[in-house]
């Protein structure tokens, strides 16, 4: 099988992996970035140095795939636009032309639920995209579900906060250990590994999923939660709450994932790893 991933980071880099060592695909990848394309090399027989709003580009990657993961992440939030929504836009005007691909999967975001209170949201929830980033979402998911059909089923993963391999908790949450933060930590909190996003991938890739799917854990901890367990596991300062500084954090909803185990995946950590 031929397999293409447009944005071979974090996310991408993993399921290329696997998807040439486990499944003996031939696997083709972008990347904006020359200088990756030999850590790249060793996970797929092609690297291509493309943008995602290079049409031509895309073409060459494209032709001849069967499936295709979009697995974008910008460098920085002032190109949102560029990074997720120009290549969305990008890659349905190729698909179009391209016939040989009967599946897109994409990576997504639970950002555009918003802030609801930290009450239950699943895929049938009215999405509130809380900030110009969130609505770019909002908009790159109705650009690959534009390009569903017979043909090619499009599926959706609106992924939690990443984390795994080289990507621990304690590397993105230590500086908060012995300090105070804003609020009273009682926000709740969507997380999936790393390992989860490359099982449900396969899995979606398998089954020919189509639709939105959340993919986040059982934990839902509040970060109050979070970050206390995870500071007395490395045996760290707790972080102290001061009420009277208001949190802004624009996401606050407990996300369901019951229509993703209903369609029969089942997670490999369904609690989060300290």
């Amino acid at each position: 099988m031929n397999v293409a991933i447009i944005g071979c980071g974090y996310v991408g880099y993993k399921v290329a992996q696997y998807w040439q060592q486990e499944m003996n695909f031939v696997v083709s990848v972008t990347t904006t970035s020359p200088e990756r394309v030999p850590a790249l090399q060793s996970v797929a027989q092609r690297v291509v140095v493309t943008c995602g709003n290079d049409i031509d580009g895309l073409k060459s990657v494209l032709h001849n795939q069967d499936v295709v993961l979009l697995s974008v992440g910008p460098k920085s939030s002032e190109v949102y636009e560029e990074a997720y929504l120009q290549t969305a836009q990008t890659l349905v005007s190729c698909l179009q032309q391209i016939k040989s691909v009967k599946q897109l999967i994409y990576t997504g975001s639970y950002a555009v639920y918003g802030d609801r209170n930290g009450v239950w949201v699943d895929e049938e929830t009215p999405l509130a995209p809380p900030n110009l980033n969130a609505q770019i979402l909002r908009k790159t998911e109705e650009v690959l579900l534009s390009a569903s059909s017979e043909n090619l089923h499009v599926c959706i993963f609106r992924l939690g906060g990443i984390y795994g391999t080289g990507r621990e908790l304690l590397k993105i949450f230590g500086r908060y250990s012995g300090t105070t933060r804003p609020g009273n930590g009682e926000y709740t909190t969507n997380w999936v590994h790393l390992d989860d996003i490359v099982g449900a991938i396969e899995f979606a890739r398998h089954r020919r999923l189509q639709g939105i799917y959340n993919l986040v854990d059982d934990a839902h901890l509040t970060s109050r939660e979070l970050l206390d367990s995870l500071f007395e596991k490395h045996n760290l300062p707790k972080v102290e709450w001061d009420t009277s500084i208001k949190n802004t954090r624009p996401y606050n909803a407990w996300v369901s994932n019951e229509k993703l185990k209903e369609a029969g995946y089942q997670l490999i950590h369904p609690q989060i790893i300290f």
